[in-house]
């Protein structure tokens, strides 16, 4: 096979690098910046080039790491790799290899509808092609975000009616930056959390024509948090920081907010369906686009999805264990262990692993 699933990650032994490793490597290649895909300890990074500040950002300034333009191939030993839009967050790609006339995508996490600030998912022809499978059950579809942004600003209407500030919990890399676009005209400044303001200040400084936002700081008057849209990290929710606030509403925006469970154990008053993961539909969408016989699924619904390749679309799917998780979602433990061992795809219930629990984020 072109790629072997090791302890380490995917590794390309012909071109002789690993893709998005968990444990430190000579030479790493990128799919986006979210912290389980890009983690620190290699020597030497390669990602899509929109990627490289958003890796210095979080991996450190002095990060030995080169960018690469979006379809333009470099060869490693005559493999040839490149990168191609998954549509997930600024700056994702999926990887392209091939080598001897075999082709590999591995995709990292993507998904399929337009954010107006990604470069928009496009569909590679491959053989073998390893997708995530985050929201790979039928009861994951996704309403239009133009839809589901109406109702965030409807929601937003009602509390500064009631004279309560708004507080959307949203993923700083990604998720945060969708908000800060759908909700453009809401209010005359946006105020955030100090990790939601940084990543912002890097991405507007990278060119990124995006809303600034204000950070709050203990200096910030009191005044000024009335009837304000402010922005945190779902880590934040339940700390003390939100105290200040007092009178608010919180909503949270991620696609597990699907599961009306999730909204009530997070204590939010409003729960809206945003993801940057494609949902059930366009799960499939993307494999069928890609023509691949050979379909790998990780992390998420894995081996619900690989079952469902094999019984119903006749693919040769199986489910592969990764470190891979859904940072971007609030969710970093997908119930996957440690390793990366392709199996087979016919041994899970449905609603195991994330259903259960919307875990903490870093």
């Amino acid at each position: 096979m072109l790629l072997h699933f090791t302890d380490k990650g995917i590794y390309c032994p012909a071109g002789d690098f690993y893709i998005d490793p968990w444990q430190p490597v000579e030479r790493a290649v990128i799919t986006h910046a979210h912290s389980d895909h890009a983690r620190w300890g290699s020597r030497r990074y390669l990602c899509q080039d929109f990627s490289v500040p958003l890796l210095k950002l979080r991996l450190g300034a002095d990060l030995q790491v080169q960018g690469v333009p979006y379809g333009e191939s470099i060869y490693f030993n005559g493999v040839s790799v490149s990168f191609h839009p998954a549509g997930h967050i600024i700056g994702s790609a999926q990887v392209r290899i091939e080598a001897g006339g075999e082709v590999w995508v591995v995709s990292g996490d993507y998904k399929v509808e337009h954010d107006g600030i990604s470069t928009p998912f496009e569909p590679v022809r491959c053989h073998t092609f390893i997708t995530e499978s985050t929201f790979g059950l039928p009861i994951y579809r996704w309403q239009p975000q133009a839809h589901i942004g109406e109702e965030i600003k409807s929601w937003i209407a009602g509390n500064q009616a009631a004279g309560k500030a708004s507080v959307l919990a949203a993923y700083s890399l990604g998720k945060a930056q969708r908000l800060l676009r759908l909700l453009q005209g809401v209010t005359p400044r946006f105020l955030a959390h100090g990790a939601i303001a940084i990543t912002q200040q890097v991405i507007v400084d990278a060119g990124w024509p995006l809303p600034m936002v204000e950070r709050i700081t203990p200096d910030t008057p009191r005044e000024t948090l009335r009837n304000a849209v402010i922005i945190c990290p779902p880590s934040a929710v339940g700390s003390s920081w939100m105290r200040r606030f007092h009178p608010y509403s919180l909503g949270v925006c991620s696609g597990w907010m699907q599961v009306r469970g999730h909204m009530r154990r997070r204590n939010a008053d409003a729960g809206f369906a945003l993801s940057d993961h494609a949902d059930w539909d366009g799960l499939l969408q993307a494999v069928q686009a890609t023509g691949a016989a050979r379909v790998f699924a990780t992390h998420g619904f894995s081996s619900v999805f690989a079952r469902y390749l094999t019984e119903k679309l006749g693919l040769e799917a199986a489910e592969i264990k990764t470190q891979f998780g859904d940072e971007d979602e609030d969710s970093g433990d997908t119930g996957n262990e440690p390793e990366a061992t392709p199996t087979a795809a016919s041994d899970e219930a449905p609603g195991i692993h994330n259903d259960e629990t919307l875990p903490a984020e870093e």
